[in-house]
């Protein structure tokens, strides 16, 4: 049997991921942190055994939640947590969100999130190869963001 991570090391891991090329954050392009967010993805995780408990989710547009404007793709890892009875009590989220100074491309992306949980049955290759084939990808993969945060928040 496989051993499955604690969600208590979950950002440390997907700081490890971002730096496992041995490039500073600040030189990584979209695609880059992507690439390692999909490494993290693949780790499994122990989390209870109830639907919808380890998922993914790529999900990006402008927003202005705590500053000027950005356009934000934002990565997201989401654990369920069970209270001492089984019972589902809370999420935690792994953000790894990067912002970009907003443009009129970025701005004409609009909005879009996409779902990929562990136990649904799906393919995590096939949810990763379906969103690099969206055109959104032409316009953001090569981007480097202003600023990349890796945060964990109760959900």
């Amino acid at each position: 049997m496989t051993r499955r991570l604690s969600m208590d090391g979950a950002v440390e891991l997907l700081e490890g991921e971002l730096g496992s090329g041995q490039r500073a954050l600040d030189d990584l392009v979209t695609e880059d942190v992507w690439l390692a967010f999909l490494r993290f993805g693949r780790r499994l995780f122990d989390v209870p055994d109830t639907p919808d408990a380890d998922g993914l989710l790529f999900q990006y547009g402008t927003h202005a939640f705590d500053g000027p404007p950005a356009f934000t793709v934002d990565l997201t890892r989401q654990f369920a947590v069970s209270d001492s009875n089984g019972d589902h009590d809370h999420y935690v989220q792994v953000h790894c969100e990067l912002r970009y100074a907003v443009a009129p491309p970025l701005e004409a992306l609009g909005s879009f999130d996409s779902w990929f949980f562990h136990d649904a049955g799906d393919d995590l290759e096939e949810w990763a190869q379906g969103l690099a084939e969206r055109p959104v990808w032409a316009t953001i993969q090569r981007l480097k963001p202003a600023e990349i945060r890796v945060y964990q928040e109760p959900a």
